[in-house]
């Protein structure tokens, strides 16, 4: 282990959930710059770095890219082991693959140490198999929020036959809801709704598409969250999904 910078991954929350090697790494760590979503709890495998919170979340004020890419050149420079901890993995919606090539760029080696994404995370903590034979043959990992303000093709997502896993989508239900059914996806296709995955304050809604934006609305529903939309949303490996007694009974009526 020898680069100036790694990306590491936080997964979703819940610090048991690490990596050994991202424990590994922060261990050596000088100087780590830290996302708003990691658990603070992870920071205690860290205790002699120096912290920089870097924050970045929706809707927030956040810690400009730019910045944030020469401050990790400035310490790398400086000779210091840099770790860039970022929430779920750091090339999933988490701008690693950008920050890793600027850094070579740049001439700083670096390495991504990947983490549990929280799309796989949230699935698995509800018992939702994101792949199940006879239900669902793959798995599409999308993001709602796009860097130019757009929306991804949902209408070809709808027409791909796969579990849908959506990030950062809460504000944009309303709009999802009305693409799916416009794109052909039955109404009645069930919907999970895992808010803070994995965390002692996790919740999951169950819903469908056609009700999903109301139901979110009922259950005061926030970020960050992740979505599953597909047959294998109805699904558990084991128990029942603990929903509010609206969205089960609207799950039950479209079933």
């Amino acid at each position: 282990m020898n680069p100036a910078v790694w990306l590491i991954g936080a997964g979703p929350g819940d610090p048991e959930l690490l990596t050994m090697k991202a424990v590994k790494a922060l261990g050596l760590a000088d100087v780590v710059l830290v996302d708003d979503l990691v658990d603070p709890r992870i920071l205690d495998y860290c205790p002699d770095a120096r912290i920089v919170r870097v924050g970045k979340r929706g809707g927030c004020r956040s810690t400009p890219q730019d910045f944030i890419q020469r401050l990790m050149l400035r310490y790398a420079r400086q000779g210091l082991r840099v770790a860039r901890l970022k929430g779920g993995d750091p090339c999933i919606f988490g701008r690693g693959g950008e920050e890793a090539q600027w850094l070579s760029a740049h001439g700083v080696a670096c390495e991504v140490v990947n983490g549990i994404t929280a799309g796989l995370a949230a699935a698995t903590a509800v018992g939702i198999p994101l792949t199940q034979r006879g239900l669902a043959t793959g798995v599409t990992l999308v993001t709602a929020h796009t860097q130019d303000g757009g929306m991804p093709d949902w209408s070809a997502l709808a027409r791909g036959g796969t579990t849908l896993v959506v990030y950062m989508g809460v504000a944009k239900l309303q709009d999802m809801r009305g693409q799916l059914l416009a794109a052909g996806m039955d109404a009645a296709t069930p919907v999970a709704m895992i808010e803070n995955a994995s965390l002692p304050g996790q919740r999951e809604c169950a819903s469908t598409v056609a009700a999903m934006a109301d139901d979110a609305d009922a259950f005061r529903l926030r970020s960050p969250a992740v979505l599953v939309i597909g047959q294998v949303a109805a699904c558990r490996m084991y128990g029942a999904p603990d929903a509010p007694a609206l969205a089960e009974t609207r799950l039950r009526r479209s079933a």
